[in-house]
Formats: C-alpha cells, sequence, structure tokens
C-alpha cells in the first residue's frame, strides 16, 4: 500500500454540498492563506464538515500532505474520523503516544487535548515529517489544564498550517492565553478574534439549527440549614443569591418533587414530537455528577417504565452507548458533562438541564446538543429551573456574546465530571460555599413560562381561562409557529396539574415499594396539603392580577399587609387559608 504521504488524495466535496456558510467561510480561509485560521460557528452548525473540506482541498492541492486533528475527548476522536471517512479520508483514531510514525494508508490521525499534553514532542515529530494541517477542534480546551496550552504550542508550533475552531467565541485573562488565537484587549480581559463568525441567530435564520424554546420550571424548596432552621423559598422569588442557591440544590435533589415533575414533563414532549412527525425524537437529562446521573435515571424508570441510557465517564463503554444511543430509538439518555460539547446526536431534540452548571460556555455548548436541525419541521425544548443565572443565559440564547473561559479546574484535567458542578466566572463568589451544614428536605415543581426570542411569556388565568386546543394544537411545539408564545404557555401551563397526577401516582408506587416508616407519612402529607395551598394562592393572585391590572409582586404585598404573615414560600397551611380566602373575597 502506498504511504499516506504519496497516495489516495482524496478530492473536495462538491460545493454544492455546503451550506452556504460553510462555502463563504472556506472561501475565506483560502483567500487568508495565513498559517493561523480561526472559526467560531455556533454549534450544529457543521463545523466538522467545513474543517474536512479544508482539509481535503489542502490535500488535493498538495498544500500539506498530512492533516492532524486535536479534540476534547476520545468519543470525538471517533466520531471526528468517522465523518472523515465518508469524505474518503483516513484519520486513525486510535494512534496512542506509544506508537511511531502514522500507519502507512492513513492520511493522519485524530487525539486529544489531553493525550497531547502527556507527550508533545512525540507530536511535534509526527508532525515535523511531512507538512501537516493541525485541526485545533473547541480550541478553548487548550485551556483547561495548567499546561495543555503549553502542551499544544511545544506540539504544533513549527507546523504548516493550524486551523482553530471553536463553537463559542471567548475571553480569557492575559497570562492565560489560548495558543495560536489572536486576541483584543476587552477591559482586564482578553477578547479572542475569529477569522470568521457564525452565529446562532445567523444559522437559525438559515435554519441550519432548530429553534429553542426553554420552557422553565419553578417551585418552593424546603430545607434545613445549619442552625436547625427550616427554610422554604421559591426558585423564581429566593431573594438573596444563597437562598437561590439553596434552593435550587434542593430542587435538584432527585428525592423532591421538582426533578420528577420535569422528566414527566420532557417525557411528554418527547411523545408528542414522535406523534408529530420526528418518529426518532429523544432527550437527554444532564446531571451535576455521576451519583445524581444514576438516582435521576432511576427516576427517569419509575416514571416511564423504561431504562434510560446512562452514560458516565468511568464506563469504559460510555462511548459506545453515546454511539449506539445516537442510532437506537430509546427516549431518553442520563448523563454528566461529557456529552455536552461535540457529541453529535441529531435526533436529540430535548434537554432537562439537572444541573448546577452555570457559565455561559457551557450552557452554548450544552444546549448545542438538541439543536442541530435535520428538517424544517423540528424544534428543540429545554427544560431549566426557573433561576436567575440560567434564565439570563437562556434569554441571551440569540445575542452574539463572548463567553469567558474558566480557570483550569482543580480536579484532574481528564476527569471533568470530577470538577466544581458550580463553575463561576472569574471573581464570581461560589454561593453554594456559604450555606455550610444542608439538609434538602423536599422540593415542588411548577410550570413558570416559556422564554420565546429572549421573552417571558407566562400565562395569566382569566375568567375565561384556557382556550381549547384541537388535537393538532396539543401538539404545541411540533411545528415552530403552530401556536404563539401565549398559547404555548398556556397549553404547558393546563397540563402542569396533569404532570402533577402522573409524579404523584409514581411517587406513590416508588413511596409503597420502599414502604417508609409510619411517622414519616404525616410530615409528608401536611407537605403535600401546604403546596396545593401555596399553589391555589398563587393562581388567585394571578386572577387578581389579570383584573385589576397590577404587578403580580404588587398584589402579593398587598395581600401580605392584609393578611400578615411571612412569604408564601414560607407560610404554613393555616396561614395560606386564609389568604385563599381573602383572595376569594377579592374576586
Amino acid at each position: 500500500m502506498a504511504s499516506a504521504g504519496a497516495a489516495l488524495r482524496p478530492s473536495p466535496p462538491d460545493p454544492a454540498r455546503l451550506r452556504p456558510w460553510q462555502r463563504a467561510a472556506v472561501a475565506a480561509y483560502e483567500d487568508a492563506g495565513r498559517r493561523d485560521f480561526l472559526v467560531t460557528a455556533t454549534p450544529g452548525a457543521g463545523k466538522t464538515t467545513f474543517a474536512l473540506t479544508v482539509a481535503l482541498r489542502l490535500l488535493a492541492g498538495r498544500v500539506v500532505d498530512r492533516v492532524v486533528v486535536v479534540c476534547p475527548t476520545d468519543h470525538l476522536r471517533t466520531q471526528w474520523a468517522d465523518a472523515a471517512a465518508a469524505f474518503g479520508l483516513v484519520l486513525d483514531p486510535t494512534m496512542t503516544n506509544a506508537q511511531g510514525p502514522v500507519r502507512d494508508g492513513a492520511h493522519g490521525y485524530v487525539t486529544t487535548y489531553a493525550q497531547v499534553a502527556q507527550r508533545p514532542a512525540i507530536h511535534a515529530a509526527r508532525c515535523g515529517r511531512r507538512k501537516t494541517l493541525v485541526v485545533l477542534d473547541e480550541i478553548h480546551h487548550a485551556g483547561d489544564g495548567l499546561s495543555w496550552g503549553e502542551a499544544v504550542s511545544e506540539a504544533f508550533a513549527d507546523v504548516h498550517r493550524r486551523l482553530s475552531l471553536t463553537g463559542t467565541p471567548f475571553r480569557t485573562r492575559a497570562d492565560e492565553r489560548i495558543p495560536f488565537v489572536g486576541y483584543e484587549q476587552d477591559g482586564d480581559l482578553l477578547r479572542s478574534l475569529a477569522d470568521y463568525t457564525y452565529g446562532y441567530r445567523e444559522a437559525l435564520s438559515d435554519r441550519v439549527v432548530r429553534p429553542v424554546v426553554f420552557a422553565a420550571y419553578t417551585g418552593v424548596s424546603r430545607w434545613r440549614n445549619s442552625a436547625g432552621e427550616v427554610i422554604a423559598a421559591s426558585l423564581t422569588d429566593a431573594g438573596t443569591k444563597s437562598v437561590e442557591a439553596a434552593a435550587w440544590k434542593t430542587a435538584l435533589d432527585p428525592r423532591g418533587g421538582w426533578v420528577p415533575h420535569v422528566i414527566a414533563a420532557m417525557d411528554e414532549r418527547i411523545t408528542h414530537l414522535r406523534h408529530t412527525g420526528m418518529p426518532d425524537a429523544a432527550g437527554l437529562v444532564l446531571a451535576s455528577d455521576q451519583d445524581d446521573a444514576r438516582a435521576y435515571a432511576d427516576v427517569v424508570r419509575n416514571l416511564t417504565g423504561e431504562k434510560p441510557v446512562l452514560i458516565l465517564s468511568d464506563d469504559p463503554k460510555a462511548s459506545k452507548k453515546i454511539e449506539e444511543f445516537r442510532e437506537s430509538r430509546e427516549r431518553i439518555a442520563v448523563c454528566v458533562r461529557m456529552i455536552s460539547e461535540g457529541v453529535d446526536v441529531p435526533r436529540a431534540a430535548c434537554l432537562a438541564w439537572m444541573t448546577s452548571y452555570r457559565t455561559p460556555l457551557f450552557f452554548a455548548q450544552a444546549v448545542g446538543r438538541v439543536v442541530r436541525a435535520r428538517g424544517a419541521h423540528e424544534a428543540a425544548t429545554v427544560f431549566l429551573p426557573a433561576v436567575r443565572p440560567l434564565l439570563t443565559l437562556a434569554a441571551e440564547m440569540e445575542t452574539d456574546r463572548n463567553f469567558v473561559i474558566s480557570p483550569p479546574p482543580k480536579a484532574p484535567a481528564d476527569d471533568p465530571e470530577l470538577q466544581d458542578p458550580l463553575d463561576l466566572l472569574p471573581g464570581e463568589k461560589d454561593e453554594a460555599d456559604e450555606l455550610g451544614q444542608f439538609e434538602g428536605l423536599e422540593s415542588e415543581a411548577s410550570f413558570a413560562h416559556v422564554l420565546h426570542s429572549g421573552r417571558a411569556v407566562t400565562h395569566e388565568p382569566t375568567s375565561a381561562d384556557l382556550p381549547e386546543f384541537s388535537g393538532d394544537e396539543e401538539a404545541y411545539l411540533g411545528l415552530p409557529g403552530l401556536l404563539t408564545p401565549e398559547q404555548t404557555a398556556a397549553l404547558l401551563s393546563r397540563r402542569d396539574s396533569e404532570l402533577r397526577r402522573k409524579v404523584t401516582a409514581a411517587s406513590s408506587r416508588r413511596i409503597q415499594d420502599e414502604a417508609p416508616a409510619e411517622e414519616d407519612t404525616p410530615q409528608l402529607g401536611q407537605w403535600r396539603l401546604t403546596s396545593e395551598l401555596r399553589r391555589e394562592v398563587n393562581q388567585l393572585v394571578s386572577r387578581v392580577a389579570a383584573r385589576t391590572g397590577e404587578p403580580h409582586a404588587k398584589v402579593h404585598g398587598r395581600i401580605r399587609r392584609e393578611v400578615p404573615g411571612p412569604p408564601s414560600a414560607a407560610a404554613s397551611a393555616e396561614l395560606l387559608e386564609r389568604r385563599r380566602d381573602h383572595l376569594l373575597g377579592l374576586l
């Protein structure tokens, strides 16, 4: 067989097969004619196809003789190799640092940033033997480890061409520069300068990605603090950041009511998608750590009767599971960080955000897993806690932004699932650290609003209340534009009570199976009663606000003055009953 340097130079793909942005980016690359080129293209837009097209054109023109791809994870090595094979390009995804030259018959290989960091000299030697194009996929990962950037610089400083890719623009500190990236000053940070940019807004206009609807769920959480006090707060009205962090953490506890309710909502959404033009629709549940992921998998099985796919980094079959899930018809996969970036599962159209991760970079990459478009009729839905940090990120999804690279992780860089789940921006205080001794007791969930084009749309009950929807309309998000945002919010609100009955029935089955101690039952029953009363009060406040034109907050304040006591989130059942009766009198 001929050597990799002399034979089997595949032809570039027909330009007609490329999307318009890919053709424009290839033209920009060739016009620039530089060693370094950075492309920022929104997740799901097709960066891999663009990069492979560049590689094929450079090989065909004998500008380079070898191609090396560096990516974040082992699974992506296989994904890159498979994508290259579809174009007739042979990239070996199995090469180790212990091996010598690139094998005959291959045009190059695929490696990871961690592998390069272990032995940069071997990669420098391989690239030095022939004119090489190095593709640095998700280049911001070169800043993940304390020495990763230095290793990437050492390994590829002298290569013939470098093509850097990222799904999101980024900023970083001056002393944490990522190699081969151009920067400009942006306050105290440096902002990356892309040679070609293709944002989410442009991709949405071109129908390259799916439109995203964010369904935000609120609810009251109840926990015991270090002083032994029981505190209750709503996710949306938590007040201070520390209270918000405690309410959020309690809501994510798989033993509470918030997680099952939201998973049930996603499961119902998947069912509707499968009945309305997307028969293989699937959902992803994103957890903070492996223990939570296993617990969430149990919740999925209890609610749906089907065992989900559980994808954990310490499972040697993790990559195989991702590939099997991609090609199967299984409904739900539960995972941690490893499926948040670059992993291509086009049939995944729903994401349940069951994690406390909140950096803009991670949010954009994770949401990117469900936006890859296959047809104009498909839409993506993200179910998330109605907390300030996430709602801000969701509202700005269509805004071109420069994200911040976090400092190198405290945990080993090759195990992202062990990193601090509350990733913070530089200088941001971790409110979770202020919680001290903490015991989550219970949580509930209720639909809050949908986010549509950066606008929060709520359902305001009126005397006419919810309109009747036909069967076609009840495929509520099946076709973009089928329902207005207001109708979508109304329908989700109406379905909320149906979901609550479903979750309660599943919870009852689980409680019976687990045979809880008798003394636990009265406390649980009192909590359920208080939750129902709180929900009644909130609904009545909405009706009063709709009738009077007053903001909800003003009505809540007036009721607290007229029926004195703590906020509804912390009120007793007796106080809530009095407030309910008072509100009924106002109507």
